[in-house]
């Protein structure tokens, strides 16, 4: 595989009702996102980040210290719950601003137009929300195919075009009908779970046989025991509840975050899934893979299971709560996950093979 990444989110912001987390990171460091870079270039062996958010200053800050580093960068602007006007002209105008950076490191910068967008934008499909969108996809399937997303997609990718000079793809879901001919790369979040283990790779064969690169732009698992079956990836375990009121003024401080249940950390699990699914990766026609995710730094891990929301990231450090730094980075608020070592041999093994 050419390309081996992780996610690095720079503060995703989330908007309207269906979402608890208002943004995963308060506070973006650059001293220290250039040292999470190094770790992720010399120690993770990843030659690739896929730099998302909703700040797009931030993402230009992360993106000028990824290439400074030597990193291709998959540019990923995430603005969800926006009509479809609004986030094409806030995706065209991040373009916009990072096309100076893909002239002077040409062929080190992807620009993603956007992310599951049938789920996460208003207008594709009837729904408030995104749990109300999938609930009626679930519905009526059919829906898939009334043609709005290749619609909306090929006027993007042309404004996209006209103000940046580089390749372009878009990260879609596995079941979304997308025309991949306006794009130079072929992108699909692709997870595997207890009820499509028996055919991970089979199902990538529709997007192997178009004819362009493919990249499994997102995958990844989360840390208890039980994440890999419980039919939805593990998400869903933290109480939104007491997450939502957490960030309120005033009222916050009485309402620590905590799960929604009891769950056993299961770091060991977290490892094999991800090992299993990039020696299965590294057996098809991928072109490359962008795990998710390298840190959650707001999920912090916990010594009590009910506020180790750790278990419910899918990150290969974590985060470490109260200002402490860990032992195998001692400069660093996180330590490494078993995953961190799983990743890191696979990508280690294809950069020697790629020398």
């Amino acid at each position: 595989m050419q390309h081996q990444g992780v996610h690095y989110d720079t503060g995703t912001t989330f908007r309207g009702p269906g979402y608890a987390i208002s943004t995963r990171r308060a506070n973006l460091d650059t001293s220290v996102v250039r040292r999470e870079l190094e770790i992720i270039r010399d120690d993770l062996h990843a030659n690739a980040v896929r730099v998302g958010g909703s700040d797009v200053e931030r993402m230009t800050a992360v993106t000028e210290i990824a290439l400074g580093l030597g990193l291709e960068v998959w540019l990923s602007p995430a603005f969800f719950e926006y009509s479809p006007e609004e986030t094409a002209t806030r995706i065209v105008a991040a373009a916009k601003i990072v096309a100076p950076m893909a002239t002077t490191f040409p062929g080190r910068v992807v620009f993603v137009v956007g992310s599951e967008l049938t789920l996460f934008m208003k207008g594709l499909i009837p729904g408030k929300n995104v749990t109300d969108r999938l609930e009626r996809l679930k519905a009526d399937p059919s829906q898939l195919g009334n043609g709005r997303l290749n619609e909306y997609l090929a006027d993007l990718v042309m404004r996209v075009r006209a103000v940046f000079d580089g390749s372009i793809t878009y990260a879609s879901l596995i079941f979304e009908q997308v025309d991949w001919s306006p794009f130079d790369y072929v992108g699909v979040d692709h997870y595997r779970e207890a009820r499509t283990k028996d055919r991970y790779v089979k199902r990538l064969e529709p997007f192997l046989s178009i004819g362009k690169p493919v990249i499994v732009t997102e995958l990844g698992m989360r840390t208890y025991r039980g994440a890999a079956t419980s039919g939805a990836l593990g998400f869903g375990v933290t109480d939104t509840t007491r997450l939502w009121l957490h960030t309120r003024p005033l009222i916050g401080r009485f309402f620590r975050k905590r799960l929604k249940g009891e769950f056993q950390r299961d770091e060991t699990m977290q490892a094999r899934e991800l090992d299993e699914s990039l020696n299965e990766l590294e057996g098809s026609r991928v072109t490359g893979v962008l795990l998710s995710t390298f840190s959650t730094p707001e999920a912090y891990t916990d010594n009590d299971p009910r506020y180790d929301l750790d278990m419910d990231s899918m990150s290969l450090v974590k985060s470490l709560p109260g200002g402490r730094h860990g032992t195998t980075y001692p400069d660093m608020p996180w330590e490494p996950k078993e995953s961190f070592a799983a990743v890191a041999g696979h990508f280690a093994t294809h950069q020697a093979k790629m020398i």
